[in-house]
């Protein structure tokens, strides 16, 4: 490139990030508000302007070519900061406003999250929110989230992590009354592998694990499993469990109203096992006024509680 007249446009260099994303020349000109004839318009200006082709096209996708997605990885970043710094540049004599978007696990979406996120929502009206569920550990910023929530998994050196929601909570399994007259109630982990068990499984594949402990001795059973179910539909899984198909382990508050109401029942109490509640991480390098102002809210919310 000569000289600056030359570079390509920011305008541009954002239709070809948003292509990346949604994965289709339609999708970004809804997104962006442009007819798809002006997004690939746009596109092609890019790729003259730099020399060379950033998406492979065929009739069912759109990809980038190795050029494309070094370009993509690395102004990624760069347009998360700039974002970052446009809503501290906006909310500096205003409320905070902008968009504050979280990759989140499925499990602190049945009792933790909804209603921490519909306090500070009052909290900062001028603030929107945006949850993208899903179970793998993910790199946020390359994602194009602010932060993410997860449990106990190890986070990169750059990451800072806070406590969000309870501080400890506890595994837990369980049977409808109906199972248990029926098959008996184990008396010890080991016996759970005759029974018929209700697993969750990972998108990744793996299960996850049934753990148990009790004192000094813990154990790690891993039970056949009558039926599987995915994580995301655990909801399910605990409804299948109340019409008596089975034990399921899974997290003791979302079975505890199952208790109360006599549909399941506490199963080798002794040994459920108890770990550290979930955590907010985040890039201590790139920090949105909406992101800084729920990591506040977190902790004065804790400090209530």
């Amino acid at each position: 490139m000569a000289n600056n007249e030359n570079l390509p446009s920011f305008d541009d260099l954002s239709v070809f990030l948003d292509i990346c994303d949604t994965g289709g020349f339609r999708k970004t000109a809804q997104r962006m508000g442009l007819s798809p004839s002006s997004v690939s318009e746009r596109l092609k200006r890019l790729e003259q302007s730099l020399g060379v082709p950033l998406l492979t096209r065929t009739t069912r996708s759109i990809s980038p070519t190795d050029a494309g997605q070094r370009l993509a990885d690395r102004l990624l970043p760069l347009y998360q900061e700039a974002r970052a710094a446009l809503n501290d540049a906006a909310s500096a004599h205003l409320a905070i406003r902008g968009l504050l978007k979280l990759n989140v696990t499925g499990a602190v979406m049945v009792d933790i999250l909804p209603s921490l996120v519909d306090r500070f929502l009052k909290a900062y009206p001028g603030v929107r929110v945006e949850l993208v569920v899903e179970d793998r550990l993910v790199d946020v910023v390359a994602a194009g989230c602010d932060a993410g929530i997860r449990y106990g998994e190890h986070l990169a050196q750059d990451m800072i992590a806070i406590p969000i929601g309870p501080r400890m909570q506890r595994t837990g399994l369980a049977a409808a009354p109906s199972y248990l007259a029926r098959n008996g109630c184990p008396t010890h982990p080991s016996e759970m592998r005759d029974h018929d068990c209700i697993r969750l499984r990972f998108s990744s594949g793996a299960f996850v694990p049934w753990e148990c402990e009790q004192g000094s001795e813990s154990l790690n059973v891993d039970p056949q499993g009558r039926l599987i179910v995915g994580v995301d539909a655990a909801s399910a899984a605990i409804d299948l469990a109340r019409a008596g198909q089975g034990l399921i382990y899974t997290f003791e508050n979302w079975l505890q109203p199952h208790f109360l109401s006599g549909e399941l029942e506490p199963v080798l109490p002794e040994w459920w096992m108890t770990f550290e509640g979930p955590r907010l991480y985040f890039s201590r390098r790139f920090m949105s006024a909406p992101l800084r102002a729920f990591v506040d809210f977190i902790k004065m919310d804790a400090g209530r509680s």
